[in-house]
């Protein structure tokens, strides 16, 4: 996983194309995930998970964006969004939810 800084300043961390963690993650910044990810997610910012990314495990954080894959439950303080490539198995907790056309959505919602 590597730390680098956007183009706004601020650090967020990225876990790349072809990378596999087993195992917890825990970060403070935002965090982009475009490898796959087998295990537990924790953020105290923004979750994205990429296209061709794909998550077997829960996620808490304060947003996120889901574009690829994900298997389990999320937690998310703020705003939930499912992209329209994303295809989610699981049950969400979250403030709100957005659901484009075309997001693959099994799973059950419940709305803080």
């Amino acid at each position: 996983m590597s730390k680098d800084t956007n183009s706004s300043g601020i650090a967020h961390n990225a876990l790349t194309t072809g990378t596999l963690i087993k195992g917890s993650i825990q970060a403070e910044e935002d965090l982009r995930i475009d490898g796959k990810v087998e295990g537990l997610i924790e953020c105290g910012g923004k979750v994205i998970i990429g296209p061709q990314a794909e998550v077997i495990g829960d996620i808490f954080c304060t947003n996120a964006d889901l574009i690829g894959s994900v298997q389990g439950n999320v937690t998310i303080k703020e705003t939930l969004c499912l992209k329209a490539t994303s295809v989610f198995t699981g049950d969400v907790v979250a403030g709100s939810v957005e659901i484009e056309p075309g997001a693959v959505f099994n799973g059950t919602c419940k709305m803080q």
